[in-house]
Parts: structure tokens; C-alpha cells; sequence
């Protein structure tokens, strides 16, 4: 199997990006960035405090995200963890990415998030993530029904 040198891993916060990202990191011998890491303090703070981000906070993160992304080398895969949410954020990260979104109810991410206390995003702006959501129509769709293991195994097949 040759999977794509970069692959996009979408959804809102809870719905288990990173540690998907991370089993099919492992999985390919890819590389994993976590587009949480790459947020400005400032983001961080206004988060940490119940503050959804504006459009105006999300740019230059955004722009972070598509330099990761647009300078891998393409030794080996990258996997990128970015919540990504409307069309114009992805447009923002450029063409060169296979687009893999990760989908849950409101109600099941926030039992995720519920459970989840070693991240700055509170559940009280799970609801402005799915206000902003604009569903992908070019994206690998995987529900969330199923354990990120079955997750990383589904998507890896789709790439096969």
C-alpha cells in the first residue's frame, strides 16, 4: 500500500483526531502533527476561558497548519490532526491533503468530552463548533460508532 504523503484528519473537538491520528501514524510509519499544538497562546487562553475563536483568531493558525503540510518532505506520511471545520479553513490549508472526516452526534462527542481532561477546548464551545461545521462533500467519511483502532484500520484500507 502507498498511502497519500499527506493526510487531513477533520471534526470537532472530541472526535478523536489525535488519537486516530496517532494509531495511523503508527500504523503507516507516518509522521503526526497535532494542529492543536500549533494554535497561538492567544487561541489557547480565549479557549481555556469558554472564548469561541473568530475567523480573525483561526487564520494564522490555519496558516501554521497549511506550512506543516505544504513543507513535508513526503519521505514519509503525514498525518495531521485539524479540526478544520468550514469549507474557507480548508481552502486555507491548500490542495495537496487526503481529507478524512471524523463524524459524531452532538451527544456523543460531549460524552467524549466529558470523559477528557488533559485538553484546554471545554465542552461549552462544542456547540459553536457545530454551528460553524460545514460537512466536507470531497472527504473519506468515518462515524464515530466504532473504536479508533477500527477507525485507523477503515481508513487504511480506504487508502489501499
Amino acid at each position: 500500500m502507498k498511502p497519500p504523503n499527506r493526510i487531513v484528519l477533520m471534526g470537532v473537538s472530541g472526535a478523536g483526531k489525535t488519537t486516530v491520528g496517532r494509531l495511523l501514524a503508527a500504523k503507516l510509519s507516518g509522521l503526526f502533527v497535532d494542529g492543536d499544538d500549533l494554535h497561538p497562546q492567544a487561541n489557547v487562553d480565549k479557549m481555556k476561558h469558554g472564548i469561541a475563536l473568530t475567523d480573525d483568531d483561526r487564520w494564522p493558525w490555519l496558516d501554521r497548519v497549511a506550512q506543516v503540510i505544504r513543507e513535508h518532505d513526503g519521505t514519509r506520511p503525514l498525518i495531521v490532526a485539524c479540526s478544520t471545520l468550514k469549507r474557507s479553513y480548508r481552502r486555507r490549508l491548500g490542495k495537496d491533503y487526503y481529507l478524512i472526516y471524523l463524524k459524531g452526534t452532538s451527544s456523543e462527542i460531549a460524552r467524549r468530552l466529558q470523559d477528557r481532561d488533559d485538553h484546554f477546548m471545554p465542552i461549552s464551545l462544542l456547540e459553536s463548533q457545530f454551528e460553524a461545521l460545514e460537512e466536507p462533500d470531497n472527504a473519506l467519511v468515518l462515524d464515530l460508532d466504532q473504536s479508533p483502532h477500527e477507525i485507523a484500520e477503515k481508513i487504511i484500507l480506504a487508502l489501499s
